[in-house]
């Protein structure tokens, strides 16, 4: 199966009130042209869950200012001023999670669990709302899981088939994030023959990748 298409062809594949994981961190690891071809077709109202809004002229930062997004859920949004200034003024909804429960809930999403139980947060306004269940006599909140629609990654290197490797801070979110949502849209940097990439260097194997960015 070719899984290649042009960015403006995987930007084509994320419609009006999409839920979207973009996968990094601070905007290392976000897949830029594809976040800047979406900025130019204008798509609205999407749900993003990402670990952060990065900076306002930088990857993810840029759908929120230019009010792209409707709901956000993230680990933090402090470097975006953006992102503070829409969610004070109730233009974006913000749910703000621990980003270990972040992490969490996405993979059980992945991993088809019926959610994760943890202890952080108890206690604050993050247990708001949320059901509690008690192991061992030890109190935890169940944190549900977390899926999207589409999955927008970047990859340091893909081969043809989708295996991805990613170096650094790049793969925050990203390999957990391909397991949990319906369609995954990566974008590399390099790509490569399949069979080049060494198995045990594969942080996301190639049947979760439905398509690939060539530039």
């Amino acid at each position: 199966m070719n899984k290649f298409v042009t960015v403006q062809q995987a930007a084509e594949k994320i419609k009006d009130g999409m839920t979207v994981m973009v996968g990094g961190f601070l905007g290392v690891g976000n897949p830029i042209a594809l976040i800047d071809a979406l900025v130019e077709k204008g798509v609205k109202d999407l749900t993003i869950i990402c670990n952060d809004t990065a900076y306002p002229e930088v990857g993810v930062g840029k759908l929120i200012t230019n009010h792209q997004v409707k709901k956000l859920i993230a680990t933090h949004i402090g470097t975006n001023n953006n992102t503070i200034d829409q969610m004070n003024a109730g233009e974006l909804d913000v749910t703000l999670q621990p980003q270990g429960t972040l992490a969490e809930q996405i993979r059980a999403a992945g991993a088809g669990l019926g959610g994760v139980l943890t202890q952080t947060g108890l206690g604050t306004i993050v247990e708001n709302g949320k059901q509690k269940i008690t192991v061992d006599g030890k109190e935890y909140l169940l944190e549900k899981p977390v899926h999207a629609d589409v999955a927008i990654i970047g990859a340091n290197i893909a081969d043809e088939t989708g295996n991805l490797v990613y170096k650094g801070t790049s793969q925050n979110f990203s390999p957990m994030m391909a397991t949990a949502a319906d369609m995954v849209i990566v974008e590399p940097q390099e790509i490569v023959a399949a069979g080049a990439i060494a198995p045990e260097n594969v942080k996301t194997p190639g049947i979760f990748v439905d398509f690939i960015i060539k530039k």
